[in-house]
């Protein structure tokens, strides 16, 4: 039942259609595997196992009867701030610990409209804030590689139920790394699709930092989660027209040109890190591509800056005026955000300047995705932040230098400023504390499908494991 809780949503849908395997055995593979490693894990935060198990016997109905849909009979986990009416809708918060949501997210909608199960709920930081996840509300989520570490954030419980085999696919959602952070620390695949692409809720559906998207264990299935979620919406004026698609067929790159960047600029990088991306420049010159090392040239100063003055404008207010209410229940890590935040916004004319960064801090990408047709990347600095750190009042060490934010240990948010990039987080490795690294894949401005036959090939020449030996 182990090994069929980490069957590829691909592979489950072959076997359901041939009838080789049901939904039932399927939804209950994952169901036994969540009850053996929650308590260790903690990935999930709702459980509606009783009703994903009638929907599993519906599924294989639809089978047997000749009309399966897209997703039909697949057990799919929800990031908890993607809403569900009628659902908990707490932000992770103790704040909003009984708040009830009375709309559903688009992108869930899509999902159970194709047949998908939301068997379950995933964890995140409180407001989705930190790159790590843990919250008052929920307690700490662990990485199933080493549960001394967190499996990142703010999509951490998305990418631990990956990796613990509690689901089958799983959603995510990206406002500096939210999706990307947590792939790379699973080891699974995560996507944060160009601005737009995918539609989203008010107001972030406005903020061309936001990108919802899909989480999954290959390149394939996360295609198909991708694929299932696109296109446009009636209730997001941003969200584009028409519907773009993934190809079913992946993973030819002979002749593409791929930039390899062992570093954006002055971000520090652990030699692991480094020695896995460049495995990841190998594998795809060895695949048939062009690989050539660039530098971009970026001062990770400047980023996180102009990302600061960003959050400053929209998401910084929200967790303030939380916390103007209901501080005494907040992380420190949260109300530490909410001050950053702030303090970035202070300067007259700060949203302005901040503009005026991030047309210049993209201006040596797009000159390298003109000559280029992607770009590779490390993900991260390091592998892996420490389970329920704060990182408030402890500094966090890269490469044995003592970083002013531990944000800045990503590589993640320049690619939020980049918005309109997709960019395709892969596994490259494994680091000695036995936690995944992760490099993106980048791609001009909304060619989805390069980034996808990039990881495709990474994935045909360099497997990974996907499930952790220990647990």
């Amino acid at each position: 039942m182990t090994d069929l809780a980490y069957l590829p949503a691909t592979e489950a849908l072959r076997l359901f259609r041939s009838r080789e395997l049901s939904p039932v055995e399927l939804v209950t593979a994952v169901i036994e595997r969540a009850e053996a490693v929650e308590p260790q894990v903690n990935a999930l935060s709702e459980r509606t196992f009783e009703e994903a198990l009638l929907q599993a016997k519906q599924a294989e109905r639809a089978y047997r009867d000749g009309v399966p849909r897209p997703l039909e009979g697949l057990p799919v986990a929800a990031k908890d701030e993607q809403p569900i009416a009628g659902r908990l809708a707490t932000d992770g918060s103790l704040a909003y610990a009984d708040h009830v949501a009375e709309v559903t997210h688009p992108i869930i909608e899509r999902i159970v409209a194709a047949g998908g199960i939301i068997h379950a709920r995933t964890t995140t930081p409180e407001f989705c804030c930190a790159a790590f996840t843990h919250s008052k509300l929920w307690g700490v989520t662990r990485n199933p590689w080493n549960l001394d570490y967190s499996p990142g954030g703010s999509s951490g419980g998305s990418g631990a139920a990956l990796a613990s085999g509690t689901a089958t696919l799983a959603t995510g959602s990206d406002i500096g790394g939210s999706i990307r952070i947590p792939a790379a620390n699973t080891g699974t695949v995560g996507f944060k699709p160009p601005y737009g692409r995918v539609p989203a809720m008010a107001p972030f559906n406005l903020d061309h930092y936001c990108h919802d998207g899909s989480m999954a264990r290959t390149v394939a299935d996360c295609a198909l989660l991708q694929n299932t979620i696109v296109g446009p919406h009636p209730h997001d004026v941003v969200s584009l027209r028409p519907a773009v698609h993934i190809p079913d067929r992946l993973g030819d790159v002979t002749g593409m040109r791929i930039a390899y960047a062992p570093n954006l600029g002055d971000w520090e990088i652990e030699p692991e890190v480094a020695a896995n991306t460049k495995a990841v420049a190998d594998a795809l010159r060895e695949a048939g591509a062009i690989v050539e090392e660039v530098e971009v040239g970026l001062r990770r100063a400047d980023v996180f800056t102009a990302v600061f003055i960003h959050f400053g404008a929209i998401f910084g207010p929200m967790v303030t005026r939380v916390a103007a209410e209901h501080g005494d229940l907040l992380n420190p890590y949260a109300l530490a955000f909410a001050a950053d935040a702030a303090r970035a916004m202070e300067e007259p004319g700060a949203f302005l300047t901040g503009l005026e960064m991030e047309a210049a801090i993209y201006r040596p990408i797009g000159e390298l995705l003109d000559r280029y047709d992607a770009l590779i990347c490390p993900t991260t600095g390091a592998p892996g932040l420490r389970a329920g750190e704060e990182y408030v009042d402890t500094k966090l060490s890269v490469n044995g230098v003592e970083l002013d934010n531990y944000l800045e240990y990503s590589l993640t948010p320049v690619f939020n400023i980049a918005s309109r990039c997709p960019v395709l987080n892969v596994p490259s490795g494994r680091a000695s504390n036995g936690v995944p690294t992760g490099v993106q894949i980048v791609g001009r401005g909304y060619d989805d499908a390069t980034v996808f036959h990039v990881g495709a090939a990474v994935e045909r020449v360099r497997p990974w494991a996907h499930r952790p030996e220990s647990l």
